[in-house]
């Protein structure tokens, strides 16, 4: 079934191809497996429980298997532009000289420097969003995993906007949320132990 599921989401197979540290990259993903939900533009879904693989006889790809037997744990319908880039970087602190994980914004504008802050911080900053009326819920999508400068992994977050999902119903609106600010505080709790790229 998974491999029927594969072919017919695209978005769920990652290529790897133009990652030069590619066991790092494993290794920096890895972490956030099941920690950020993944959005699947293609076939409009969000998926809340899910795991990740590297075939070997796939070159270079990873590859995200939902849960096939937790339903209630995918979320279908989403409007895809619900979903937006926010040139948000989780990336390992080693690449600015420390330890720990970083939050890093990356502008257009190169003239614009943007200051690291702590990943623990930084969840913390969404958090304080997340009963707002427009809370910041971070997501993951195909292409999200990139490389910083050709050498070390980065995660690009993405933004699912609640106030654009306008075909579920409030109460799966709201189901979203509190899923997505879960895993977020629980990674907010777990987020000293993560690095490690």
């Amino acid at each position: 079934m998974s491999a029927v599921n594969q072919q017919q989401n695209s978005d769920l197979v990652w290529d790897l191809e133009k990652i030069h540290q590619h066991r790092r990259a494993m290794d920096f993903v890895k972490q956030f497996e099941n920690r950020f939900c993944v959005f699947s533009g293609s076939v409009r879904q969000l998926y809340t429980n899910y795991s990740i693989f590297f075939p070997e006889e796939a070159n270079r790809q990873m590859v995200i298997l939902p849960d096939p037997y937790a339903f209630h744990d995918t979320f279908s319908h989403l409007n895809p532009d619900a979903v937006q880039s926010t040139g948000l970087h989780v990336i390992p602190g080693n690449l600015i000289g420390k330890t720990g994980l970083y939050l890093v914004i990356s502008h257009k504008d190169k003239n614009v420097r943007s200051v690291p802050i702590p990943f623990q911080e930084g969840i913390r900053q969404i958090l304080r969003r997340s009963n707002t009326e427009d809370p910041f819920l971070p997501v993951l999508m195909k292409g999200d995993l990139r490389e910083f400068n050709d050498q070390m992994p980065c995660l690009h977050l993405n933004r699912l906007r609640l106030k654009e999902l306008t075909s579920l119903s409030g109460l799966e609106r709201e189901s979203i949320r509190t899923i997505i600010t879960d895993k977020l505080m629980k990674l907010y709790q777990e987020s000293s132990a993560l690095n490690l790229a």
